[in-house]
């Protein structure tokens, strides 16, 4: 099962590409074939990111029915704790 922070972060990753993509579809100094193979991609990755904002949403309607819980995991950190330095 994805999480909702990893969900997020493949929809952030998405939509920077999403942004650079469109960005070359509007670009004057290339030729047609170099836009219509960048209006290609942007339309799978508007697609991918539709996709995981459904899952997204399917997520948070679990969770809101209780069909689905999260998990919380606790971070043990070892760093700046003196018990645990090593010995020279």
């Amino acid at each position: 099962m994805e999480t909702i922070g990893s969900l997020i972060d493949k929809i952030s990753v998405v939509e920077l590409k999403r942004y650079h993509m469109k960005e070359q579809t509007k670009r004057m100094d290339v030729d047609k074939a170099h836009i219509k193979k960048c209006c290609v991609k942007l339309e799978v990755l508007n697609q991918q990111r539709d996709d995981l904002i459904q899952e997204l949403d399917k997520l948070f309607e679990d969770i809101a029915l209780g069909k689905k819980q999260l998990k919380v995991y606790r971070q043990f950190k070892m760093y700046n704790d003196p018990k645990y330095k090593l010995l020279k």
